[in-house]
């Protein structure tokens, strides 16, 4: 007979094998319930090509790194500056600290590339197994994503607010390297977003395109030349002259969440906790802080406390309820302001961000937040 499993992870994604790698470390036998990956061949099929990235802080990074699961350079560009764009002339500028060895704003990491690192360290971590259905274990973690459908079992009422807006992701070739910055603007009430990708001496960008849902029907109808264009509207020369070179997708835009985060055996991680608008980047670093502070509650917990025991998954729930939510307020918050195209709006934002641009000590704390060090940190 096989050995019990201490824990079954429901959900194979980045949060899902970061967590099982971490618990694999206390020496628990793990359950890592995920589905075959899709094949892919861009070469032959364009739209079958993953186009996402993921803006990752140094708490993100260091995590990985510990696992063995940090991508290559190719794969995880610095960011060592940033611009953002606002109405009439705002605009602000963000630099990673030169006194710090490696330092950096954010990594742009390409998601095929870091999930491979993932099921690598998997494949060679004797405590995990990859099973194709759940299994009884003292304690079932879901990190199936928003779309979950386990969180019902549990009686998990998952409460939305949509956002009259879809996201829109891409992959763009510019005429010159990117130089490690990542642009933004916010414009006419959309919000895009550039991000720098194939390694610290590269010249494509990610793009993240916030637009409301007839604007996404129409781009998605657009021809590659067409497209391009009406990037290009928005952001000038800043970025260089751009280039679709790949498929497009795009997803509806929520702020979600789940009502209860833990229950008497089971908890609730990443995506099928919470959902964040993209605006500000940290969607995943908040699912893999959600990894790292669960695995550090069952490390801490009593040598009597079950794995299930309700009394320890709520320490993680408390731990990590209140930086979700607080997230979740600023981009909640940015959003219903920037999607305003009224001029008197834009005037508003516009003194805003040239008096943040001013603030010295604020700017500096927002921009530690961002990059997951604490003030004062070095």
């Amino acid at each position: 007979m096989s050995k019990p499993f201490d824990v079954c992870i429901r959900g194979g994604g980045v949060v899902g094998r970061t967590l099982a790698l971490l618990l694999a470390r206390e020496r628990l036998h793990v359950a890592l319930v995920a589905r075959p990956a899709p094949a892919r061949d861009p070469a032959e099929n364009p739209a079958s090509q993953d186009v996402r990235a993921y803006a990752l802080n140094s708490a993100s990074r260091q995590l990985l790194a510990s696992l063995r699961a940090w991508p290559d350079a190719s794969a995880a560009t610095p960011v060592l500056e940033m611009c953002v764009w606002g109405d009439d002339g705002g605009r602000l500028d963000f630099s990673a600290p030169p006194a710090e060895p490696d330092a950096a704003l954010a990594w742009i990491v390409d998601v095929p590339a870091l999930e491979q690192q993932l099921a690598e360290a998997v494949r060679y971590q004797p405590q995990i197994e990859t099973l194709e259905a759940p299994v009884k274990a003292a304690l079932t973690v879901i990190c199936e994503g928003q779309k979950s459908t386990s969180r019902n079992e549990f009686g998990v009422q998952w409460i939305v607010k949509p956002y009259p807006q879809k996201a829109m992701a891409a992959r763009l070739q510019s005429d010159r390297p990117h130089q490690g910055v990542a642009r933004q603007w916010f414009h006419n009430g959309e919000i895009l977003a550039l991000l720098p990708i194939g390694g610290a001496e590269g010249n494509s960008v990610a793009l993240v395109w916030s637009v409301s849902v007839e604007r996404a029907a129409a781009l998605e109808k657009l021809g590659p030349q067409e497209f391009s264009a009406a990037v290009q509207t928005v952001c000038g020369a800043e970025a260089g002259c751009l280039e679709l070179v790949s498929s497009r997708t795009s997803w509806p835009l929520a702020l979600s969440r789940a009502e209860r985060w833990v229950g008497p055996g089971w908890a609730l991680a990443g995506d099928a906790a919470h959902a964040v608008h993209p605006l500000a980047g940290q969607g995943l670093n908040l699912g893999l802080a959600d990894a790292a502070g669960l695995a550090a509650v069952i490390h801490g917990r009593e040598y009597w406390r079950g794995l299930g025991d309700e009394k320890l998954l709520r320490r993680y729930e408390r731990s990590r309820k209140a930086d979700v939510a607080a997230m979740g307020a600023v981009t909640d918050g940015l959003h219903s302001l920037f999607a305003q195209d009224d001029t008197r709006w834009q005037a508003v934002r516009n003194w805003g961000m040239k008096g943040f641009a001013r603030s010295g000590l604020l700017k500096e704390w927002v921009m530690r937040q961002a990059m997951g060090s604490p003030p004062g940190h070095s």
